[in-house]
């Protein structure tokens, strides 16, 4: 136990913004939030949000799989933004990015309302690796007509896909001081292997991020989702022990039927039942017939 709370602490110390549970806790505050916003959209002219609210879950239905939110929150024109911290590519974003618009659409759309309420809405995902291999800090996607590009769908669902480890000069300066910031590239203060950033908003950041970890019930909240996780790790490894065990058994046991060992021979080293055998020999027989 004291190993694992000296893990933790550690885990706690080293915490940055490209973690979803801090960059949760630290976007709630709204300035820093419409930050972030206005450098991704300029054009959208954020001035007020409306209830941030970090790590939000929609259960669009019993049996629907349930979605946890880093950062949603609507502007002062309804406009709705959700925002995703993502370490690593799992090679499903954009079909989770799917299935996100979808469920924020169906919580919004209540029972008798008209298609034409649905908001306008932006599905953000922030990415520490370029998932689509093409060098790009910035890839938005709208649906349009594929016969005819200049032919848009008007549907009003947007969705970004952020990469920190782009390479094209294509994006604002501010919103590159933020990615490089979120890579770990520049900070408040100069250290090895990081530039000093001279933006007010990454230093905003960076403090807000100190603070953040100073909020003793935070930090308790980390400890419980990391124990948690922790637990779920250990929890997998050992069923997938046992799956490998009762595998490697099935293995033995059907080579040892193959090599013409006797069913007492195998019951002695296996502890196996007269039904388990017959089994493995009925499978040994017919897998004999089918050859």
């Amino acid at each position: 136990m004291k190993k694992e709370l000296l893990q933790y602490k550690k885990q706690w110390e080293n915490l940055r913004l490209d973690d979803d549970f801090l960059f949760g806790k630290v976007m709630q505050d709204p300035e820093l939030c419409i930050g972030l916003l206005q450098r991704i959209l300029p054009d959208m002219k954020i001035t007020r949000i409306i209830f941030p609210e970090g790590q939000k879950t929609i259960r669009p239905d019993v049996d629907a799989k349930s979605v946890r939110l880093d950062i949603y929150v609507e502007d002062d024109k309804k406009v709705i933004y959700d925002v995703e911290i993502q370490k690593v590519d799992t090679k499903e974003l954009p079909k989770r990015s799917r299935y996100y618009q979808s469920v924020i659409d169906v919580q919004l759309l209540e029972r008798g309302h008209n298609y034409n309420e649905l908001r306008k809405s932006f599905i953000i995902f922030i990415c520490l690796k370029d998932i689509f291999g093409q060098g790009r800090h910035i890839y938005t996607f709208k649906n349009i007509c594929e016969q005819n590009n200049a032919l848009p769908l008007r549907d009003e669902a947007v969705k970004i896909f952020l990469n920190a480890d782009g390479t094209l000069d294509d994006i604002s300066p501010e919103l590159k001081s933020f990615l490089d910031y979120l890579k770990g590239k520049t900070a408040g203060k100069q250290g090895e292997g990081v530039e000093k950033t001279e933006d007010p908003y990454i230093q905003e950041l960076e403090a807000a991020v100190r603070k953040a970890k100073q909020n003793r019930e935070w930090r308790r909240e980390y400890m419980m989702l990391w124990m948690r996780d922790q637990e779920n790790v250990e929890r997998g490894i050992e069923q997938g022990m046992r799956r490998g065990m009762k595998q490697q058994r099935r293995s033995t046991i059907l080579k040892m039927i193959r090599q013409g060992f006797s069913d007492e021979q195998i019951k002695n080293l296996w502890n196996a039942s007269d039904e388990e055998i017959a089994k493995y020999r009925m499978i040994t027989k017919e897998a004999k017939q089918n050859n």
